[in-house]
């Protein structure tokens, strides 16, 4: 099977992904959530774009190749290693980040979770990869690009991205 593509992003590119963001936040988000490690710098450039004061992080964990293999992709529960409580997202429009929208499995599971806590969630990448969506027709609420290549971006550089995980 033929590698993906790779595209090595800049500094710059990443500025203009957020500021092609910036203008489609139509409604007033009361939180925001991080998603680690992927989502940790594009959401801190958003929230502080956005005047954000509730930011909080998600830690999903998926069961390791073996597990998938023996369960199936789509079967294989998350594991939540951090999140917020379910009082801090009851009621709020809370934006959910992420760099890379791939499979979709964890920015999704952290949707339904914040769903599940009272919370009104919307999804947010740099990237949108629609060739390796799980979800069939479900996308992210905003994103910057589509894409079918696999997004190496400028904070993944520095320590080799080989061993960088598409999201």
């Amino acid at each position: 099977m033929p590698q993906p593509r790779r595209e090595l992003l800049t500094w710059s590119d990443v500025d203009q992904a957020i500021d092609y963001l910036l203008p489609q936040f139509e409604p007033e988000f009361e939180a925001m959530i991080l998603i680690t490690r992927g989502g940790i710098i594009p959401g801190g450039m958003l929230a502080e774009a956005l005047c954000m004061e509730n930011i909080f992080t998600a830690a999903v964990d998926f069961p390791a190749e073996f597990e998938r293999q023996r369960m199936g992709a789509l079967f294989a529960w998350p594991r939540f290693l951090q999140f917020p409580e379910d009082s801090l997202l009851r009621a709020r429009r809370t934006l959910i980040v992420d760099d890379v929208w791939g499979s979709g499995r964890t920015i999704t599971a952290v949707k339904n979770r914040v769903s599940a806590a009272g919370g009104m969630p919307y999804t947010c990448v740099l990237h949108f990869n629609p060739h390796r969506n799980l979800f069939g027709a479900a996308r992210p609420d905003f994103y910057a690009a589509i894409t079918d290549a696999y997004i190496v971006y400028p904070w993944e550089i520095d320590r080799g991205s080989e061993h960088v995980l598409a999201g």
